[in-house]
């Protein structure tokens, strides 16, 4: 079946639903009809409950771009998930939060979340309405409680007059935030890369020969862990980084408490990865040289160590080359420029 996920973020109400029909193109750019292309799985998270409508949606992109969600009123989600970046922070390796406080991993970029069913790179939340409240409470990021987010937030006129428009009450409970801001942050999805028109026969796109040949050194090389359309197979793996001494940060062994889950971490999309840097949870590569050739390099010496990556990967400058430029076709510029994604604030 081909599933129809429909955005009217400037229209009454946001549809989903399922279709056999063929894609309908909306020619005005502010009420698009956007479809999920044929071979794209169904998404995890399916606004069931969470009835999807265009107020629900601005009121939580009002709350991704608020910083009286922090204690001290300076920092929000947008400040280490920045749309040009794919929702990511290219800055500095760890994220930052109130008082200059640093943290201990690299901020992922944010899209395509309704696919996910666990969180961070350790997988720590398991639901994606609970993901905001893991900042709010880090005592490094916003180090804020959610009682005192909603009484600086109800005491807003803005905020009364969206949650009138999102909900028919004037307050702002802690149901309606999660779930507004999951809205906001579900709805962000990446599927408008040249990657994508090439794979849906778009007005005659075609990868140019170098890419091409970067596409098959990625399927080759690549593909079991970051797997197609969505570039991750969404488990948890060591790929043979050493652990840095100042943090020896264990991953998903934090949440499990399983000494087999030592130094695994969530495999990220590869989507967007142009603009995700610094690379890996400690931001300790900045540039994807730097991380193709840890894999080049192999023959890790490391505790539960994929047994995919056992031995190095024999790769060609000229192969490298190629993949990058394959890597670059990942880039979904029609989602970091998109305007109902952006600062309500920022608007002209």
């Amino acid at each position: 079946m081909f599933y129809k996920f429909v955005l009217y973020f400037f229209a009454t109400m946001v549809l989903v639903s399922c279709s056999v029909d063929a894609p309908v193109k909306n020619p005005v750019n502010d009420t698009p009809f956007e479809f999920l292309p044929e071979n794209w799985p169904l998404p995890k998270y399916r606004f069931t409950e969470n009835q999807i409508s265009k107020d629900r949606f601005e009121l939580g992109r009002a709350l991704f771009y608020e910083t009286r969600l922090s204690r001290d009123n300076s920092i929000s989600c947008a400040g280490c998930h920045i749309q040009n970046y794919a929702f990511a922070q290219t800055d500095h390796a760890f994220s930052h939060g109130v008082d200059n406080r640093v943290g201990t991993r690299n901020a992922p970029g944010l899209f395509n979340l309704a696919w996910h069913t666990e969180f961070m790179h350790d997988g720590a939340i398991n639901h994606i309405e609970k993901q905001p409240l893991a900042p709010i409470a880090n005592p490094i990021e916003m180090d804020e409680n959610l009682t005192r987010v909603l009484e600086k937030l109800n005491a807003l006129p803005k905020y009364k007059t969206l949650t009138r428009a999102a909900y028919n009450s004037d307050t702002l409970t802690s149901q309606r935030m999660l779930w507004a801001m999951t809205q906001f942050m579900g709805l962000i999805y990446a599927q408008h890369s040249k990657y994508d028109a090439v794979k849906n026969n778009t007005n005659g796109i075609h990868f140019t020969a170098a890419e091409q040949r970067g596409y098959d050194v990625f399927i080759q090389h690549c593909n079991a862990c970051h797997r197609e359309p969505l570039f991750s197979d969404f488990e948890y793996r060591s790929n043979g980084l050493a652990p840095l001494p100042m943090l020896l940060d264990s991953g998903r062994s934090h949440v499990t408490g399983l000494s087999k889950d030592k130094w695994k971490f969530k495999t990220p999309s590869l989507r967007n990865v142009a603009l995700t840097y610094p690379y890996m949870h400690d931001g300790r590569f900045t540039t994807l040289d730097q991380c193709i050739e840890h894999y080049r390099r192999g023959n890790f010496n490391h505790e539960n160590l994929d047994p995919l990556l056992k031995g190095a990967i024999t790769l060609s400058e000229g192969q490298i080359s190629d993949l990058k430029l394959f890597l670059n076709t990942l880039t979904d510029y029609t989602m970091i420029y998109d305007r109902r994604f952006s600062d309500p604030q920022l608007q002209p």
